[in-house]
């Protein structure tokens, strides 16, 4: 009879990491990302590699790619990751059932949403989370957040997404830019001004507009890892941003914001697990849709 070899001891931080680095494809990024050294990030992920006695990832001067036995083993280390969520959260709502984490980004307000089911389950925990927008996402596919309030785009595979409401874009410039003072802005206007990137490439193609309309590339700027850092590019003088807001409300001295035109706007959205449907849940995302309608309303 045979008998099967015994699993390896598998650390799930460990794989996360791998997750990480490969959803990036750069060591530096992913440590960000992570709040970690890159030289502790890069031991984790050889300590992995060991385990599983297989190279999972090559470093290029291009950044990292993923070896054939990584590709293999991503799917399935992801399939591993969700599992382990799915069965804490399982566990977590048999011991608590009347307890909810509701996650937000920045310059999204969910207040108004939160005070409502709060007033409505009195006796339910109803927390809220700020995460960082590179976080939110898998916040929310790893049961740390059970309600996911954000700016899209984000990857929306095993999600229900509602939209709640548009927001305008507009150029973050400082204020003795040749555009500041203009009443409005195109892409053309800003066709040759680098604009900060970050590592999501949804978010990065959507936030720099890349490609243009024209079909060229977006002119490259410095990585950021948050959205404060854009803000800093821009009074530096290194870069322009593009972000949602209202022109005329000051961002931090020394920055004005023009509206862009001919672009489509920034949606704010509600997001949840597919499947997730219970009482706390139903009741936020009843509330969301009734109350946060817009940038104004969700205080």
């Amino acid at each position: 009879m045979d008998v099967p070899a015994a699993a390896p001891d598998l650390d799930l931080r460990l794989v996360r990491y791998f997750t990480v680095v490969a959803e990036h494809r750069h060591f530096g990024r992913a440590a960000t990302a992570l709040h970690i050294t890159q030289p502790s990030l890069s031991r984790q992920v050889r300590r992995l590699e060991q385990v599983l006695g297989a190279r999972l990832l090559d470093r290029t001067p291009q950044g990292t790619r993923l070896t054939e036995a990584g590709e293999a083993f991503l799917p399935r280390a992801k399939a591993l990751l969700r599992t382990a969520a799915q069965a804490a959260a399982v566990a977590r709502a048999a011991a608590e059932p009347s307890r909810i984490t509701i996650g937000y980004t920045t310059g999204v307000y969910v207040t108004s949403a939160v005070r409502a089911l709060r007033r409505r389950f009195p006796d339910a925990e109803v927390r809220t989370t700020h995460l960082r927008g590179t976080q939110a996402r898998q916040a929310l596919l790893d049961h740390h957040v059970d309600a996911l309030v954000a700016r899209l785009p984000f990857a929306t595979e095993g999600l229900r997404v509602t939209v709640l409401y548009d927001e305008p874009r507009v150029v973050v410039v400082p204020i003795h830019h040749r555009l500041a003072g203009k009443e409005s802005v195109t892409v053309d206007d800003i066709a040759d001004e680098p604009l900060p990137r970050v590592g999501d490439r949804l978010r990065d193609a959507f936030w720099r507009i890349d490609p243009r309309p024209d079909g060229c590339p977006a002119p490259d700027g410095p990585y950021v890892g948050d959205f404060e850092d854009k803000f800093e590019l821009v009074a530096s003088g290194q870069a322009l941003a593009i972000t949602a807001g209202v022109a005329g409300i000051p961002l931090r001295p020394g920055l004005t914001a023009i509206p862009l035109h001919g672009v489509a706007p920034s949606q704010v959205a509600l997001a949840t697990r597919a499947g997730d449907n219970g009482r706390l849940l139903t009741a936020f995302r009843t509330s969301a849709q009734a109350l946060l309608t817009g940038p104004r309303t969700g205080g």
